[in-house]
């Protein structure tokens, strides 16, 4: 059998350059395939994750690193591409043994903002 590409049902993939909110809810709908009860429920498990994470990640931070290449990790599937930059910017800082305070507090602001953004959308 031969391979037929034009065959296939292609999923778009993210934009080079997401939009500028704090979660791109185009990203969200594509991974979820548009099931708003399923963006709903990831979202919310975010809302959870993103909290219990953050407060790990200021409350230990000898374990700061793995929690922030987790909380990149979820914050990228649900569109939060901000909170991932940070995450990995925190996450660059601690790996080179530099001083993580700059990015610990600008990743609480870029989890700050999509909470609020979350929230806003599940009401």
């Amino acid at each position: 059998m031969s391979f037929h590409p034009e065959w296939i049902d292609w999923m778009p993939s993210p934009p080079l350059a997401p939009c500028s909110g704090p979660i791109d809810f185009d990203h969200l709908e594509r991974a979820t395939f548009g099931d708003i009860r399923l963006e709903r429920e990831v979202l919310s498990m975010f809302l959870a994750q993103s909290a219990r994470l953050l407060g790990a990640i200021l409350a230990a931070p000898a374990e700061a690193a793995a929690l922030a290449h987790t909380l990149k990790g979820s914050a990228r599937a649900v569109g939060a591409f901000a909170v991932a930059d940070h995450a990995l910017a925190l996450e660059t800082a601690i790996g080179a043994r530099r001083d993580p305070s700059q990015a610990a507090a600008e990743l609480e602001e870029a989890v700050a903002e999509a909470r609020d953004a979350i929230e806003g959308m599940l009401g």
